[in-house]
């Protein structure tokens, strides 16, 4: 499992402190909040990162106490920028045109404990659902799976919709400082100090979920990986990959469905 990877004499460097490049494709159009938000929801789904009616991503920006997030009712690939709303700490619409899920307590409790929590995605994709419903962590079995090393936990306990602050409270305990958490029966949490970072970790999620799962049923063992190349990789897929992925995904997504920026 993920938390029994042995120890490696040195760790190997990696990310922007090895190579940076000198420039990058662009998205090619200036993205404002709300328009960057909603590409994020279309970009998971059509990654598969969700379940029909089911999920909310919240994106608390730096300085600001409210949150933007999706409206109860509007499944993540039909939406806008004008669907957006912004809540407050609460959770209390005070801005936009819908309402949101009362399991938005889900998140405003991780943005009040975690300074490095500025976005969190929750959903029910198909392989992760896999894996909460057997009680298991996926096995880091490929080399994009190194940017899980060490960030993943495991909270078995299903207490049904987390509707109020106070269960909301609950579970933002159980979950403390892990940036991906697997929800017993349930679903997943990923979270990142950006969009960029939190979409890249959750679009490459539910992929290494399935891996793990395709190399289980065969009964045999997958090679193993050096934790320390692991490290190097994993600050190097983060730090390189997270903004490189989430400018082409855009690039993709406006090629053919330019109403998202509406």
């Amino acid at each position: 499992m993920t938390d029994t990877l042995p120890a490696a004499d040195s760790d190997r460097k990696g990310g922007l402190g090895v190579w940076a490049p000198k420039i990058t494709p662009p998205i090619g159009v200036d993205l404002d909040d709300e328009q960057k938000l909603a590409c994020a929801f279309r970009v998971l789904a059509r990654e598969g990162f969700s379940e029909n009616i089911a999920g909310h991503i919240t994106w608390q920006r730096p300085g600001e106490e409210t949150m933007l997030v999706n409206p109860w009712g509007l499944w993540w690939r039909e939406i806008s920028a004008s669907d957006i709303c912004e809540v407050d700490a609460g959770g209390t619409v005070v801005a936009g045109r819908w309402d949101v899920t009362p399991a938005i307590h889900i998140h405003t409790e991780l943005h009040r404990r975690r300074a490095d929590a500025r976005v969190v995605i929750h959903n029910h994709p198909n392989y992760v659902t896999l894996m909460t419903a057997l009680g298991v962590l996926p096995d880091l079995v490929h080399q994009t799976g190194s940017m899980f090393l060490d960030d993943i936990r495991f909270v078995q306990e299903y207490t049904g919709e987390v509707d109020t602050a106070d269960l909301g409270a609950d579970l933002a305990a159980e979950i403390g400082d892990a940036p991906v958490v697997f929800l017993g029966s349930h679903g997943i949490i990923v979270t990142g100090a950006t969009i960029e970072e939190a979409v890249y970790r959750a679009a490459s999620l539910d992929r290494a979920c399935r891996l793990a799962y395709d190399v289980m049923v065969t009964g045999r063992q997958p090679l193993a990986m050096g934790r320390g190349q692991m490290v190097g990789m994993k600050a190097s897929l983060l730090e390189r990959g997270a903004p490189v992925y989430f400018a082409g995904a855009v690039r993709a997504l406006l090629r053919d469905e330019p109403d998202v920026l509406t």
